[in-house]
């Protein structure tokens, strides 16, 4: 098995958002903001080579939308989906499955793209199965008002049309074991319905890709927990439970939207699981 990291694009999101409840005097130390309260913010990804599968975690906003919209996410920096994986030696066509953790925009919007004569949408990755869960889906396709901004049908529905989507088993427990991509696969409900957590055996070391689990850093403090949250109680039990895990055994942490540090490792303390180093993808990938 091979890891690589995949940088689908970097952008900035509303820290106030970001945090919650937590107050700006107490994130800005992590995350600073610029004059706008706007906080640095990627889309990193993973993408594991393992046999002949070429599985891809997550994959950005991708680049069909309108300028406007992009326009409230301000893009910055020279990463793209293409080119990352151009850089690691592959393109599209060769992914055999994506794995969507969940269905918001920034983890799922480029599952799809426009055709060549931009009349009609079509998966990215025409070689690929695109993996999701049943009751996530349902959550996405039938959206609540409060994420219904979060679910563009645009980045949803084609995957279906296509005749590509498959479903991951659900368990009993929060845990699945063993999933048909060959990772166990952490279920969490806080930010949003059936979020997928996969947890990667490599070379001894349990990656785990955190997606909105723990967005950032910053996010360690168990309150610290995003505005978006739908169950913001809810993933504060998640958060505790999983970063004790961690703790435990020694997890690597791959964060997906902190744009300045790549894996973490935790540790238990007095105030509560907390940083015990930062690691570079090159670190533990090479």
């Amino acid at each position: 098995m091979k890891l690589y990291p995949i940088n689908a694009g970097n952008f900035k999101l509303d820290g106030g958002a970001m945090f919650g409840v937590v107050p700006k005097s107490l994130w800005q130390r992590t995350n600073p903001a610029d004059a706008n309260n706007m906080i640095d913010i990627a889309a990193r990804c993973l993408l594991i080579e393992d046999g002949n599968r070429l599985i891809l975690i997550d994959n950005g906003m991708g680049d069909k939308q309108s300028s406007k919209f992009f326009g409230h996410y301000h893009p910055w920096g020279n990463d793209t989906l293409d080119n990352s994986l151009k850089q690691q030696g592959f393109n599209k066509d060769d992914i055999t499955d994506v794995f969507m953790t969940h269905l918001h925009f920034d983890h799922c919007g480029g599952s799809i793209k426009w055709n060549t004569d931009k009349t009609a949408y079509e998966t990215a990755f025409k070689n690929a199965h695109f993996w999701s869960n049943k009751n996530h889906w349902q959550w996405a396709t039938q959206p609540n008002k409060r994420e219904k901004a979060s679910f563009l049908k645009e980045n949803i529905l084609p995957i279906k049309e296509s005749g590509q989507l498959k479903f991951t088993a659900l368990p009993e427990t929060d845990l699945l074991k063993n999933s048909a991509l060959g990772f166990d696969i952490f279920f969490a409900n806080g930010h949003t319905e059936k979020q997928m957590i996969p947890m990667i055996n490599y070379k001894g070391k349990t990656i785990c890709f955190m997606a909105d689990l723990l967005p950032t850093v910053g996010h360690l403090p168990i309150p610290y927990v995003m505005g978006y949250d739908t169950r913001p109680l809810l993933t504060l039990d998640e958060k505790e439970k999983f970063l004790n895990l961690a703790a435990d055994n020694n997890y690597y942490l791959f964060l997906e939207h902190d744009a300045h540090n790549e894996i973490i490792t935790v540790k238990h303390t007095e105030k509560g699981v907390r940083l015990a180093s930062i690691l570079s993808t090159n670190d533990i990938f090479n």
